[in-house]
């Protein structure tokens, strides 16, 4: 039971019972009391009290079965929300264990706290629960243990401390697991699934919630069913798959009526609503939320009362049924108890609803107050991992802002709040912007910025109905609109797709890549100048673009970096502001690569010393710290005081996590059973590196947050305060990349700065004349900018040759033989 075999421990149970008799009365109690507590994990809350009306005789009051009769007749009354019998159960158990059995004042204490919970008194709830935790500890009580753990986790969670909760779940997790608790592992891989969702966390909250649901199935466990497909047609509701969200929402409501459980029924309802009104089906809506709002009102439900009289506003705002509306809303903005993501919901609604009205003040305000609110749940977290995540679930109120800002003609300040959306988690790390948010941004002056870096920035914003470019040049801010994110996406993806194919899309004249340029970039043709420096601030699917290798179609078709220096950036505001300071100017180069093949799915790298050779010759020997083969490993880089250099260089595999980002790592030699450089430990040692060239395929990153962008190896060194990150989107080869690679460094050597030396390595490969010239060979290649002067000179002399000449700086790629053999990619993994 324990461990939540729950059909096997009944069928024990049954079998005891059958066979113990009056002569053996103690036994038969003991397997009566034990199948009641089966039947109620399994959600039989009615069940279970009728199981257990009898009273044992009175010779067996100090038995440990008539202490944990009380706690599941009390269970069994609170799942029921019969609240005052609960509490007397409780209280009898209590007497009963301290008197007779002190080992199950932990369980009681447990038992107690969730009473408390289930009545909105978290103040309560907590020292039960530490209590029941404390007992668990001191009398070696593993299962109350984790148990505890999880309601501490599961407390956290209501009170919107989400990182807190993770860590207490992570620990209730690793206790259970030991232990072969499935029925507490499924429970608690479901609560993170919420924690996750709440943070935006998608991927990684279906996964958990998936998970907890498939195993909760497999078990019987009925009751635990509910939470956990309310979870996953919630991921698919935010992702706007609703025949997927209604699906799991009726399955959660068919059980939760089975069940008998009011509140939960409640919040299946809430949630079906919720989906009616995304399709703006009214009636449905309604029809659902009367019954909630009729569960609610017997039921004392607070959790689910909010979000019923939220849907409420909402159906008579589509209604334009504006008075009603606003009173609705304003009820769910002035009762503390709301969770913070149905508050700021209401004040983003009302904002909405005071637009339709045409009072835009008032929506003013309102958007304001949202923003407050989504800033201050932002606040509250405290891990960096969970503040990249965390804009996913309120992105969609940025996007309202801005239209209504765009709307009113109000461009700049527009682009100022999408630019508080980006990038919040690196500027934080790197000391540029507190945790708080500050709007309007002090200083806020983006074509300063563009008139210091000598560039045009291009800013794009993908929504759900309208999206928009901003472009900035030195002199004016102008806008744009651009169609919604889906037409874009599906363009991107499919021009992605070509870029890594085996045909040239030049030649091919790619219809995806013309309209790509059409789209996004021919609205601001007239404020780019030809031969400008171009700095994109991407969005969505943008991140996973090369926008050099869009086709543009004058005077003959040809990639747009014929025409401009493009580089990729985070947002304005780090553009604007040396994070780390000055670029180092040591003239120094950290190079690593060519491990030794750490395992067979990373296999040695045929060119990796050829490429390390040709930088090597680049510096003097004195300006050199070189690790290759067994010295090539996590360590030795960790170890090296990466702060003295002004250039670093990756030569190896990499691998780019989906379901953990910073557990994104490059991929060196194996030292203890330790092969990988973690971006999670990148960032904890400072750099103050002009130029970071990773090497590997998908140094870029796999995961793309919601304003945060794309998160991997790139994002990591970049929050160590790297100016400026060369990484791949994609895989690359073997073969071509150390010709590219020299080239880059022959000109950073003579003094070009790293986006342009970065081009003019692409543009010998186009101009080739050899297989290079396709996309697959030099477009996965990215600059990521930092905030260093492009116009400066980044390194020193190059090093002469043994016989005193300079080498000549190749005008196209050399062949070095018929291998055309790829760096190894294994597909995005998870943590390890």
């Amino acid at each position: 039971m324990l461990r939540g075999e729950l059909a096997a421990a009944q069928t024990e149970a049954e079998q005891g019972l059958n066979e113990s008799s009056a002569a053996n009365a103690e036994w038969h109690w003991r397997f009566k009391v034990l199948r009641a507590e089966i039947l109620l994990k399994q959600g039989a809350a009615k069940e279970t009290l009728a199981a257990l009306e009898e009273t044992p005789p009175p010779n067996f009051v100090k038995e440990d079965f008539a202490v944990r009769r009380k706690i599941a007749q009390g269970t069994a009354n609170n799942f029921l929300q019969r609240f005052d019998d609960a509490r007397q159960c409780f209280s009898d158990a209590r007497q009963l264990a301290a008197s007779y059995h002190p080992e199950l004042l932990g369980e009681v204490a447990l038992a107690s706290g969730t009473l408390s919970f289930m009545q909105s008194d978290f103040a309560a709830a907590e020292p039960s629960y530490r209590t029941a935790l404390q007992i668990a500890r001191e009398k070696n009580q593993p299962f109350l243990e984790a148990a505890a753990l999880g309601n501490l986790g599961l407390l956290a969670m209501r009170s919107q401390h989400y990182d807190e909760s993770i860590d207490l779940y992570s620990e209730a997790l690793k206790i259970s697991e030991r232990l072969g608790a499935r029925s507490s592992v499924s429970t608690i891989r479901g609560n993170l699934g919420w924690d996750y969702f709440q943070m935006g966390d998608y991927e990684q909250a279906l996964s958990d919630s998936t998970a907890a649901e498939e195993e909760a199935s497999k078990l019987g466990m009925g009751l635990e069913q509910i939470p956990w497909l309310t979870n996953i047609g919630s991921i698919y509701l935010v992702q706007s798959d609703y025949s997927r969200a209604r699906e799991n929402y009726l399955k959660a409501l068919a059980l939760a009526r089975e069940r008998g459980n009011s509140a939960t029924v409640t919040q299946c309802l809430n949630n079906l609503a919720f989906t009616a009104l995304e399709q703006r089906q009214f009636d449905l809506a309604e029809q659902y939320n009367r019954e909630a709002l009729e569960l609610v009102s017997t039921s004392h439900d607070r959790f689910g009362e909010p979000y019923a009289i939220s849907v409420n506003g909402q159906i008579a705002a589509g209604r334009r049924d504006y008075h009603s509306a606003e009173a609705l809303f304003r009820q769910v903005i002035n009762d503390a108890s709301a969770e913070k993501p149905v508050h700021w919901e209401a004040q983003a609604d009302l904002a909405k609803v005071y637009e339709e009205e045409n009072q835009p003040a008032l929506a003013e305000r309102q958007f304001r107050d949202a923003m407050e609110t989504i800033d201050q749940a932002r606040s509250s977290l405290h891990r960096e991992e969970y503040r990249l995540s965390f804009l996913s679930g309120a992105i969609s109120f940025y996007d309202d802002y801005i239209g209504f800002l765009t709307a009113h003609g109000r461009t700049l300040e527009a682009l100022e709040v999408a630019e508080l959306s980006r990038a919040r988690t690196l500027a934080e790390g790197l000391g540029v912007r507190s945790g708080s948010l500050a709007f309007p941004i002090k200083g806020f002056a983006p074509s300063q910025v563009a008139k210091r870096l000598n560039t045009v920035i291009l800013s794009y914003w993908l929504g759900p109905q309208h999206s928009i470019l901003w472009v900035v040049t030195p002199a004016r801010v102008a806008s744009f609109p651009l169609p919604p994110a889906a037409e874009i996406n599906s363009l991107a993806q499919s021009f992605r797709n070509a870029l890594v194919g085996p045909r040239d899309v030049l030649e091919t004249e790619n219809a995806e890549g013309k309209k790509l340029y059409e789209i996004l970039v021919a609205p601001a043709k007239a404020l780019i100048p030809q031969g400008a420096r171009v700095t994109v601030l991407p969005d969505g699917s943008l991140y996973n673009l090369n926008f050099e290798a869009l086709l543009v179609p004058a005077p003959q078709l040809h990639y747009w970096i014929e025409d401009v220096t493009v580089t990729d950036a985070n947002s304005l505001e780090l553009l604007g502001v040396s994070a780390s300071g000055e670029p180092a100017r040591s003239g120094k180069l950290l190079l690593m690569g060519d491990p030794i093949s750490p395992a067979s799915e990373f296999p040695d790298l045929p060119q990796a010393a050829t490429e390390m050779a040709q930088i090597e010759k680049v510096f003097p020997p004195a300006s050199e710290t070189v690790f290759s083969r067994a010295q090539a490993t996590a360590q030795a880089y960790l170890e090296s005081r990466p702060e003295q250099f002004s250039f670093i260089h990756f030569v190896a595999h990499g691998t780019a996590s989906r379901a953990s980002p910073l557990d994104s790592a490059v991929v060196l030699t194996k030292v203890d059973n330790s092969y990988k450089l973690y971006a999670r430990d990148i960032i904890k040692r400072r750099l103050r590196a002009n130029l970071v060239t990773i090497s590997a395929c998908h140094g870029a990153g796999e995961r793309n947050y919601s304003g945060e962008g794309l998160v991997g190896l790139t994002w990591a060194f970049l929050r160590a305060g790297a100016h400026g990150v060369i990484a791949a989107l994609w895989e690359v080869n073997d073969n071509s990349t150390p010709q590219l690679m020299d080239q880059l460094y022959s000109e950073i050597a003579g003094g070009t700065a790293p986006d342009a030396a970065l081009r003019d390595a692409k543009l010998a490969f186009i101009h080739s004349g050899t297989v290079y010239r396709k996309p697959f060979y030099w477009a996965p290649f990215q600059i990521y900018r930092g905030s260093w002067a492009p116009a400066r000179a980044t390194a020193r002399a190059r090093r002469a040759q043994p016989d005193g000449a300079q080498r000549e700086s190749p005008a196209e790629p050399r062949p070095l033989g018929p291998s055309r053999a790829q760096r190894v990619c294994p597909g995005p993994t998870g943590a390890a």
